[in-house]
């Protein structure tokens, strides 16, 4: 299952594996690199960059680098070149790769399950303060973004995560992203199945290997044993999600070919349950379908979920049964739905040993070098040696007595993290925006930082669920499509003519078991200033026609157009 298809020496016949033909697909005999991207993976493993980053470019400088190692290979190793600043986000689109660029990185240090150490936690904070001028902001898939990398500084700071057993090794690029996982994973008192020993044996067969390091895309993955379903588990390359088996017990119900971008699409459901011991076995071979079917001619087609789109769940598993695992599935129950309005941790929650966990809200994923040092410290002081992300851009405190647990929250209400959030704290998500990337249009971390405050000032009583999600572009890292209020960064005309900053707004998204994408009014669009009034506009009609315990994104979904405008 691991080895690369090798070669055909000849042309061998093409079976016909969808209605789309050419598509690139090594298992019909399409080993022709089709693209640029197809081509610079053929030529070199993206794996091989980092021998020639500790050797030459960070010995040398920014200026040694080869083009097809920076804008390609180098991501392999969880580096992107950030945006130059000063280019507005009307020139996105138009500017060479090369004008965008500034001789930074973004570097993302992959956390699977959100599972960090304090001592981990606090490497992560003093490398932020040396080298990346203080920046770490979590992501919605766990992980922690630094900016204003220097090449230089690249083998010392692999050298410092690497000493602690963290990696940056395929947190981009055309591989297995993160692992996400359930922050409470282990210790949660609801816990169905503790997936930590799957996730554990699929990062020892994947990570650092070459036979899954060339795949068309990236490739993103979730497990999670917690019945809150905590993993956004439908908009996965492959998920698992714990269910109990009424004759097995205890395992998990598999899920494929979920992705957002411009062209989102819900994973559906094989309808399989598969052991823990059985876990790896299956996502190893969902892997290798994607590698060996999935289309590489467009990149625009290369993600998982075009090759399930065109199967289909039943052609999928056969496949997955039949080439891959050369044995049969047992068929499985789907999850429950949820009880639980909000699924983040957020808050005081007992831990099944007894000891708590306190889930805390930064803002918008921001926090910098010296808080996350702090956080190390205060969790140390309170008896904890473990924390965990969540993909919520959120953190939790592991392992607190009772009579710690106040302390603690007073602590971090210190630091502004509160684990007493209002709705629009504990809900509202950004994207790193356009402040260092190079795709986006528009500003979303200080403005969501922002929105956050004015609707704190505004609607002080508000306290229903509430996701706000700002993306600075279409590609929807931050999910603007299942969201209740996504919004979509682009410019826009105001009410003097003028190009402005901007979004599409899109209303009424979820995940869960009732999953679905916002709804877009037509014509709608708010500029950046208008963005609160907007807002506290929609959310005063919300309250005022909601039926009893009606969630805004049913009501969204039947309300007027007039009434979401």
């Amino acid at each position: 299952m691991a080895a690369t298809p090798q070669k055909p020496a000849a042309a061998t016949p093409r079976r016909k594996v969808s209605r789309h033909r050419g598509e690139g697909q090594w298992a019909v005999g399409h080993h022709t690199p089709l693209n640029g991207n197809e081509q610079f993976k053929k030529d070199d493993d993206g794996l091989n960059v980092r021998t020639r980053i500790e050797t030459i470019y960070s010995k040398r400088g920014f200026d040694s680098i080869d083009p097809n190692d920076l804008r390609g290979r180098m991501r392999w190793w969880g580096l992107y070149t950030q945006r130059r600043p000063g280019i507005d986000g009307g020139k996105t689109a138009i500017l060479e790769p090369e004008e965008l660029d500034d001789e930074y990185f973004m570097l993302r240090v992959r956390i699977d399950g959100g599972a960090l150490t304090t001592r981990q936690l606090r490497v992560i904070g003093e490398i932020s303060q040396e080298f990346a001028r203080g920046t770490a902001d979590i992501t919605d898939r766990q992980n922690v973004q630094y900016h204003w990398i220097r090449i230089e500084d690249v083998p010392e700071i692999w050298n410092r995560l690497e000493g602690v057993g963290l990696s940056t090794v395929t947190a981009c690029g055309d591989t297995p992203r993160v692992m996400i996982g359930s922050p409470v994973a282990g210790i949660a008192a609801d816990e169905i199945i503790d997936a930590t020993p799957a996730l554990e044996e699929m990062k020892r067969r994947v990570l650092n290997n070459p036979a899954y390091s060339n795949l068309p895309r990236k490739f993103k993955t979730a497990i999670s044993g917690s019945p809150v379903l905590d993993v956004v588990h439908e908009i996965n390359d492959v998920a698992f999600v714990g269910v109990v088996h009424p004759e097995h017990g205890p395992g998990f119900d598999v899920w494929v070919g979920g992705g957002l971008s411009t062209n989102p699409k819900l994973g559906v459901r094989l309808g399989a349950w598969v052991s823990i011991d059985d876990v790896p076995d299956v996502y190893e071979g969902v892997l290798s379908i994607f590698r060996d079917y999935g289309y590489r001619r467009l990149r625009t087609r290369a993600r998982l979920k075009f090759l399930v789109a065109d199967w289909g769940a039943e052609k999928f598993r056969q496949v997955l049964e039949d080439e891959y695992l050369k044995r049969k599935l047992v068929d499985g129950p789907a999850p429950e739905q949820p009880s639980q309005q909000w699924r983040d941790h957020i808050g005081v929650h007992r831990q099944n040993d007894g000891r708590f966990y306190v889930g805390f809200a930064p803002r918008v994923g921001r926090v910098d070098g010296a808080t996350i040092t702090k956080i190390a410290d205060l969790a140390e002081a309170h008896g904890s040696g473990r924390v965990r992300t969540t993909v919520e851009q959120k953190m939790i405190v592991l392992d607190v007595e009772e009579d710690k647990v106040a302390s603690l929250v007073e602590g971090l209400e210190a630091l502004d993290l509160t684990a007493r959030p209002s709705s629009f704290r504990r809900g509202t998500m950004a994207c790193t925006g356009i402040e260092f990337c190079k795709l986006a249009i528009v500003e979303t971390k200080q403005r969501g930082s922002q929105l956050i405050d004015e609707l704190e000032r505004r609607l002080p009583d508000f306290d229903e669920p509430l996701t706000i999600n700002l993306n600075g572009c279409p590609n929807a890292c931050a999910r603007i499509q299942v969201a209740d209020i996504g919004l979509k960064g682009q410019l826009v005309v105001n009410s003097e003519g003028e190009q402005v900053e901007g979004y599409q707004v899109h209303l009424g998204g979820a995940l869960g078991l009732e999953a679905g994408f916002g709804r877009k009014v037509r014509g709608l669009k708010v500029t950046s200033d208008e963005l609160p009034d907007y807002i506290e506009r929609v959310l005063k009609r919300f309250e005022a026609e909601r039926e009893d315990g009606e969630r805004f994104a049913t009501w969204a979904a039947r309300a007027s157009e007039e009434a979401l405008s």
